[in-house]
């Protein structure tokens, strides 16, 4: 695998030009582990991409076992995946891969939403398609987790009645105090909303980028400054280009080289910004 050499590569980021699993399988050969990878594959065949991609369930069980392989002890995946819809029935593709993923030694550590506030209406004969999942694999507990919090409505404010009880993430009973005092932050909830298309990502051409908002949470989430991420399907590479922003180390792998020269652009225009 000599051959293989990046296409880019500054600093922080380095891009691969090439199919992703020769690409991982040389950086297994290099023995790089991954302190997150942060992707979202193909949706069944819901885009084309020039008809380059073959994409099937065989493709992603060979992905999915290099990414085990890539991934520390301790780190995760995030996997963003939506399902095709055909004669009004759902793929299920995505449980199917998260049951994989479970299958080779992962823990579904978290099954976020991500929620579209500018969804486009279909002409379904049920409710509209307004969200996609954001998985969070592990591999063993997560060593970070930087919660993203928002303020409490009734912060300060004293709360009395009756001992409570709860549960805790592992069912265990939990005894609450009669005399409470409500904090003025709590970790915000697993749904995340953001606006997608042209009008929020710029003039990009790409047909299914990653809202800004996305990368930035889950990198802020999950890694700490110069942790090392991987994107494996980078497409417009706005992974590399948050976690550059953001202090991060990154690898970005995609096939089509239009879209690496769009990446290479937008991470040539963030450090001309960076440096003013």
């Amino acid at each position: 695998m000599n051959n293989i050499k990046p296409y880019y590569k500054n600093e922080l980021t380095t891009i691969y030009n090439g199919d992703c699993l020769e690409v991982m399988d040389y950086l297994i050969e290099q023995d790089i582990k991954f302190d997150a990878i942060i992707t979202s594959p193909p949706y069944d065949d819901i885009k084309n991409y020039n008809k380059t991609l073959e994409w099937n369930f065989e493709k992603f069980k060979k992905v999915s076992n290099r990414l085990y392989n890539l991934l520390k002890k301790g780190g995760v995946i995030i996997w963003v995946v939506g399902d095709k819809t055909s004669n009004g029935s759902e793929s299920l593709t995505s449980f199917k891969q998260a049951i994989y993923f479970n299958e080779i030694g992962l823990n579904l550590h978290d099954t976020m939403i991500y929620k579209k506030k500018n969804y486009t209406p279909l002409t379904h004969n049920r409710y509209e398609q307004e969200f996609e999942y954001i998985f969070c694999f592990s591999k063993g507990k997560p060593i970070t987790f930087n919660p993203i919090k928002i303020p409490c409505t009734y912060a300060g404010t004293e709360t009395f009645g009756k001992p409570s009880y709860y549960k805790t993430n592992d069912d265990k009973p939990i005894k609450s105090k009669n005399k409470l005092i409500i904090n003025d932050y709590k970790i915000k909830g697993n749904i995340f909303e953001y606006n997608t298309g042209s009008m929020f990502t710029g003039n990009i051409n790409h047909p299914a980028m990653f809202p800004f908002g996305l990368a930035e949470d889950m990198i802020k989430s999950w890694t700490n400054k110069n942790d090392l991420i991987l994107d494996c399907f980078a497409g417009s590479f706005t992974t590399n280009v948050i976690s550059e922003q953001l202090g991060r180390r990154s690898i970005g792998i995609e096939l089509e080289q239009k879209y690496c020269n769009i990446g290479i652009k937008r991470l040539q225009s963030l450090q001309m910004r960076l440096d003013i």
